[in-house]
């Protein structure tokens, strides 16, 4: 990693360090404060805004990441913390500028109306199909119990989820 990778050096308040973060397979040197959540890292200094804060309490999902390949939220997770793990967040599921088929069957069913949740939605799901190609009903709701969506119903993303079963 060269010095110049370096994110938003010297202008941190309080006792700051540089910490190095793996992200979408990237590796980046971020200046951090100690309390600096994993979201505010991703969306403030590194410019990822694919995931959300809704609630900052870890309610809604919506800011939803990998975390070795575990959904976590991002808004309860310190970045200091996560120093030598692999994050993925809804920008590095697509590869070479193409949404990955999860992403392409949120938009086909209608799963993305405001938008707001489709990331962590998304990143769940992702999580969820890693380990379960074939998942029932009952397995999608509870992999996206902890993901809130005030438009859709939660129908169609389950339908979007369905539909890519065994696309591995």
């Amino acid at each position: 990693m060269k010095r110049g990778n370096v994110k938003n050096l010297g202008k941190e308040k309080g006792s700051g360090q540089i910490i190095p973060l793996n992200v979408n397979g990237e590796e980046h040197l971020v200046a951090v404060d100690d309390r600096d959540t994993l979201l505010d890292v991703l969306r403030n200094k590194l410019s990822l805004t694919g995931a959300k804060e809704g609630c900052g309490t870890g309610e809604c999902g919506s800011c939803t990441v990998l975390l070795d390949g575990q959904p976590v939220l991002a808004c309860l997770t310190l970045a200091i913390g996560v120093v030598g793990k692999k994050i993925t967040t809804i920008e590095g599921l697509a590869a070479g500028g193409k949404l990955n088929p999860l992403q392409r069957a949120f938009i086909d069913h209608g799963a993305v109306q405001c938008g707001f949740c489709s990331s962590g939605m998304i990143v769940s799901a992702t999580a969820l199909l890693s380990v379960n190609a074939r998942p029932s009903r009952q397995d999608i709701q509870s992999a996206l119990e902890g993901n809130l969506c005030r438009c859709t119903g939660y129908n169609k993303i389950i339908e979007a989820i369905e539909s890519v079963k065994d696309q591995k």
